[in-house]
């Protein structure tokens, strides 16, 4: 009897927008998936392959256990079998808090402080001591947090405003929060004087608080009636609830809030470490653990290898491969002090790789969002080589990628389409990349690079001198005005150092589009996002005479049964959770009331459930119009006004958010990474806006991997050679066709994607 083939077998799958497909996914391959942004990839991945996997884990643990949970709900598809244990490396930030770093992520730190408790010179005592979160690790000065915070008063108070018009400029503890209520009805000042106009005394009592050895006590109006309470001035409170706290479990204020109206500087007692000084005189071959935190990875190799004393060379045994799997993923130039937050999407991804290769489980099935995003084409290869080693260790590797070069590589290709949104949901294509023919990824592969044979003219430039930031090695540069300019290199090459820090300094007025999120949740969708809502709303009052609070699901007009969520989910103890429609609407969150009446013959639900496209043709409102249009330019047309901004892809919220900037007239555009989560196909479309962009007159810069777009620009600046202190220089300044001269790691892959052809 022949052998069954060991394979994922999927039939009938619903999710979002896919069309009842059918799939079977061969064990022990490189599955990629590709196709269009909104294709349906992630809805075959992750809402449905790893969605089931992890709800069928979890069902391996006692009830109880299951409760502490997440608690997954079964995706919508017939038959899901030979299912195996997932790994999900998403683009995600890697979490954690503000203190979190490369060293405590990785599991490296535990290690290095015990190896400082074993054998540093002088003894301390346990390895928790070097830790600056123990009460005697940490440094009396800055409590551990390396930087000396302190509220800078003439950003926090505006003098010439009173407490009543905000003098106050910090929400919390302005009129709209209970605190800066309080400051006005106290009594102990005068609510509409303005604060420049306060005697010495009480803008000392405002500011400051009490003298020294005095105390005021003012009524605060609570439930229970009056009750006294201390007034302890505006600074100290400040310093004590949003400095002297963990900002991350504050609600309704970040810490981006708080630096705003601060002043942070390096603590003078620990430089910078957040550790004791007593902890900074240990050392290991005379280096303390703050100046081992901030080595290189190659250097922290060398001195762990050194290490020969009996007691510290096991510890530091266990140490070494953790920083070899990230040397392995080219972020030797990372510190084990360096922040999570302030990686990039494809340093944190490959921080997470490095951390699942050190584990040796086999037969898993490893899903990967995007691997390549934010790496340079020559860094594509080391990702590759990566990925056969899992497959080798006997696991499954699925890969949602646009990458020419990883979707080569693959043993199986899947695309998904035709189209995006509800044109997509199709399995277009699944097999090995010679049977690829006649789809938008075949086209791709067979489609040279188109260099710019006629960049527009400089006239203009925008001057940085002697930039530090970072690794930045007294960077002089000279970016044109009016032009689109690429900035390309390696990871870590002072890309985003040049010009999300050193060009935004000189040039505030930037407008810059990130890759952070967009702060998806399920009641914002397309159009609340883009502002839009509001003018149709408004457009439904006018024509009705209802209030435009009935148009909102969100207000008058939700549903009274499931409060405008379109969805109810019975709690049912210990059952995993359940969504089901709500049978009282429908599902479109809308009381009966709202959707009886219409504008222009169609009743809100029904604008709602518009395409970009359609809505472009049925309003008439130049102000809806303009939004509309942008969003239809960003290559957007396909989706709805009233899609969830949570069910959106990668490559549509980096759209969106761009269409959402484009509304400003502003003069100069940063991009960061703009081709992030985009087909082939789908870029064309994006180097149409930024080029109708610089037509109008404006400046586009972008941060960019992918060759389409710098063989598109009109001026590119190459930073390297490397990464971190081998990196921070300009390499290469000129046009695309110059580059295609120049003795630079882009300049060859430019060199080699004119002649890109299917098989290469």
């Amino acid at each position: 009897m022949s052998q069954e083939k060991d394979e994922i077998v999927l039939r009938g799958l619903k999710e979002n927008n896919l069309k009842n497909i059918d799939l079977n996914l061969p064990k022990e391959k490189i599955i990629v998936f590709t196709g269009l942004s909104g294709s349906g990839k992630s809805s075959v991945v992750f809402d449905t392959l790893a969605t089931e996997s992890r709800r069928q884990m979890t069902l391996n643990y006692p009830a109880y256990v299951r409760y502490q949970m997440p608690r997954y709900e079964r995706p919508q598809a017939d038959l899901m079998q030979n299912l195996s244990p997932v790994i999900v490396v998403e683009q995600r930030p890697a979490g954690g808090n503000s203190r979190s770093t490369v060293g405590t992520y990785m599991d490296i730190d535990p290690l290095i402080r015990l190896l400082f408790s074993r054998i540093g010179q002088p003894a301390i005592g346990t390895a928790n001591d070097f830790s600056s979160q123990s009460s005697f690790g940490r440094c009396p000065e800055c409590g551990g947090f390396g930087e000396v915070i302190t509220p800078d008063v003439d950003k926090l108070v505006d003098f010439d405003k009173s407490l009543r018009e905000y003098a106050v400029q910090f929400k919390p503890l302005s009129p709209s929060g209970w605190q800066g209520n309080w400051m006005m009805t106290c009594g102990l000042f005068d609510p509409d004087k303005p604060i420049r106009d306060y005697s010495e005394e009480d803008r000392r009592l405002l500011l400051y608080g009490p003298r020294e050895g005095e105390r005021a006590y003012a009524p605060f109006h609570t439930k229970n009636g009056p009750q006294n309470a201390e007034w302890d001035g505006l600074l100290p409170r400040f310093t004590r609830v949003y400095i002297n706290r963990d900002i991350s479990k504050l609600k309704q204020v970040s810490q981006e809030d708080v630096l705003a109206v601060s002043t942070h500087s390096l603590c003078p007692t620990c430089l910078g470490s957040g550790l004791n000084p007593q902890v900074l005189e240990c050392k290991i071959n005379g280096l303390n653990i703050a100046e081992y935190d901030h080595l290189e990875l190659p250097e922290i190799l060398e001195e762990l290898e050194k290490v020969k004393d009996p007691m510290g060379e096991s510890i530091a045994r266990q140490a070494i491969p953790y920083v070899k799997q990230l040397i392995g993923m080219g972020l030797g130039y990372l510190s084990l002090s360096r922040k999570m937050g302030t990686l990039s999407g494809g340093e944190a991804q490959r921080v997470k790789i490095a951390r699942q290769l050190g584990n040796s489980l086999n037969n898993l099935t490893y899903i990967f969002d995007e691997p390549s995003a934010g790496l340079h084409p020559e860094e594509v290869t080391m990702l590759i080589r990566m990925l056969k080693r899992i497959k080798a260790q006997h696991n499954t590797v699925i890969v949602i990628e646009h990458n020419l070069s990883v979707v080569k590589a693959a043993d199986e290709i899947i695309e998904m389409g035709p189209g995006a949104g509800a044109g997509g949901g199709h399995v277009v294509y699944q097999g090995d990349l010679a049977g690829l023919k006649k789809s938008p990824t075949a086209n791709a592969l067979g489609h040279p690079l188109k260099i710019n044979k006629n960049p527009r003219d400089k006239r203009d430039y925008f001057k940085i001198r002697k930039a530090k930031n970072n690794n930045l090695k007294n960077v002089d540069a000279d970016i044109p005005k009016n032009v689109l300019v690429a900035v390309c290199g390696v990871s870590g090459s002072g890309k985003s150092s040049l010009i999300l820090e050193a060009f935004r300094e000189k040039y505030p007025e930037s407008i810059t589009v990130g890759q952070s999120g967009i702060g998806i949740y399920s009641r914002s969708t397309m159009a609340t996002y883009m502002g839009i809502m509001d003018d149709i709303r408004a457009a439904f009052a006018k024509e009705t005479g209802q209030p435009a609070g009935l148009f909102s699901f969100n207000s008058l007009g939700a549903c009274p049964v499931c409060k405008g969520k379109g969805v109810l989910t019975p709690e049912v103890a210990f059952a995993d959770p359940v969504t089901i429609p709500c049978e009282a609407c429908g599902g479109t969150r809308y009381s009966g009331e709202a959707l009886s009446y219409r504008y222009q013959g169609k009743n809100i639900i029904e604008i709602l459930e518009l395409t970009i496209d359609e809505a472009a043709d049925y309003f008439k409102q130049q102000k809806i119009l303009k939004r509309v249009f942008t969003l239809r330019d960003v290559g957007l047309g396909y989706l709805t006004l009233g899609q969830t901004t949570s069910s959106l892809s990668g490559g549509e919220i980096q759209r969106l958010k761009l269409a959402s900037q484009l509304q400003k007239q502003g003069q100069i555009y940063l991009l960061d990474e703009p081709s992030l989560g985009l087909h082939a196909e789908d870029d064309e479309k994006l180097l149409d806006v930024f080029q109708s962009l610089v037509d109008r007159g404006n400046s586009a810069i972008i941060i960019e991997h992918n060759l389409d777009f710098i063989a598109a620009s009109d001026w590119v600046i190459e930073m390297g050679p490397g990464g971190g202190k081998q990196g921070g220089q300009i390499l290469f300044e000129g046009t695309p066709e110059d580059m295609l001269n120049a003795e630079t790691v882009t300049a060859d892959w430019l060199r080699d994607g004119t002649s890109r052809i299917l098989n290469q």
